[in-house]
């Protein structure tokens, strides 16, 4: 029962997994107007579930020291409670996040539980030592690394556009929306009907130049979802065997059964719960152009899969978010009370799931 329960709740945190981070390698062809909402996530669907598949020749590393081991004694991996703390902490943090809206980590949350549970169990014994090597250096690193490639890749991808004489045209669509709203009078019982349009006129970029014979914005828009495609099977091939490798203990479970799991309750979370979060990544950070989306792509896609093929456990929402804020740096039309937010909620983030994985393998041994 108690391993069924462990599998149960690895599912909930791959689908509070795929709510909160599928959406975020395309955020940027969302946000550049390069296509719409349903086409991203079903993009975001199929190259993040390619990536959970590949993890299971790639990423044993990674199932290695997310199953807890180095940092606690082995006896404590193979209890299931520890496990399962780990696991609800990290999966109800993420969940909130989701529904608030904000981008945070599950690296992070996972890296907070396995520190609550950790400690609570064992104390000053924990390897405080590999926790911040390991994984603390890799997540505060990385966002700031993002931030400052994506800034200087994107300085000389505009070099190099202007050299070749490829220019910007800039231009106004007109977002269109539809609101119906219905009231019931109760003097007649009848249902009033008002209908209301709101319109907003939303300023695009394009480019205009031919290379080889195809027009430079063709060429753009191919590899900028060439690298949205990348940043989500980077994302798959790093995020499923974190959450794998707190399954270890389920000898009867096969390790790739339970990626091909885990990859599958992943996509159905970003399928029907990314929006809200894909939006604010999309749409608030920073406004850009698809050449700019395609850079902060390009740069987080290089890092979080070149980290995973490492073992380094880094999380594709910092990278992503340094990514995209290096280029709304450069451009100065970053928003920085949003980005101060999205910093308060990585803050807290560890040490709510920490506190929740804690106070929860205390009542588990309790029972």
């Amino acid at each position: 029962m108690t391993l069924i329960l462990l599998f149960i709740a690895a599912c909930f945190l791959a689908y509070s997994n795929g709510a909160n981070d599928n959406f975020k390698g395309v955020a940027t062809l969302f946000g550049s107007r390069t296509t719409n909402y349903k086409k991203a996530i079903n993009w975001a669907t199929i190259t993040t579930f390619s990536g959970s598949i590949a993890a299971i020749f790639l990423a044993e590393e990674l199932v290695k020291n997310f199953s807890g081991k180095g940092l606690v004694p082995n006896e404590l991996i193979l209890m299931p409670i520890f496990a399962i703390s780990i696991v609800i902490g990290a999966a109800i943090t993420v969940f909130i996040a989701t529904k608030v809206g904000m981008p945070i980590s599950t690296t992070h949350s996972l890296v907070g539980a396995l520190f609550g549970a950790g400690v609570m169990a064992i104390g000053s014994e924990f390897n405080f030592i590999k926790l911040g090597k390991t994984f603390l250096m890799p997540l505060i690193v990385s966002p700031l690394l993002a931030a400052v490639l994506s800034l200087i890749v994107y300085v000389i991808f505009r070099y190099t556009r202007k050299k070749l004489k490829i220019t910007k045209n800039s231009g106004i669509d007109i977002d269109e929306s539809l609101k119906i709203d219905t009231a019931t009078t109760s003097a007649h019982n009848m249902t009033a009907v008002k209908v209301s349009t709101t319109i907003r006129h939303v300023k695009t970029e394009t480019y205009n130049g031919k290379l080889l014979g195809i027009t430079a914005q063709k060429i753009l828009d191919s590899l900028h979802f060439l690298s949205a495609g990348v940043v989500s099977f980077a994302r798959g091939l790093n995020d499923t065997p974190k959450i794998v490798g707190l399954l270890l203990i389920i000898n009867t479970l096969d390790i790739q059964w339970g990626m091909i799991a885990v990859a599958i309750t992943m996509a159905l979370g970003g399928l029907i719960n990314a929006k809200k979060v894909g939006t604010l990544m999309s749409k608030k950070i920073t406004p850009m152009n698809s050449g700019q989306g395609f850079t902060a792509n390009l740069i987080t896609g290089v890092l979080v899969t070149t980290a995973s093929i490492h073992g380094l456990p880094v999380s594709t929402t910092h990278v992503s978010v340094g990514s995209i804020f290096g280029i709304g740096t450069i451009t100065k039309k970053a928003n920085p009370k949003m980005i101060s937010k999205i910093l308060l909620s990585w803050v807290l983030t560890l040490p709510i799931a920490a506190l929740i994985s804690g106070l929860l393998f205390k009542v588990l041994q309790l029972i």
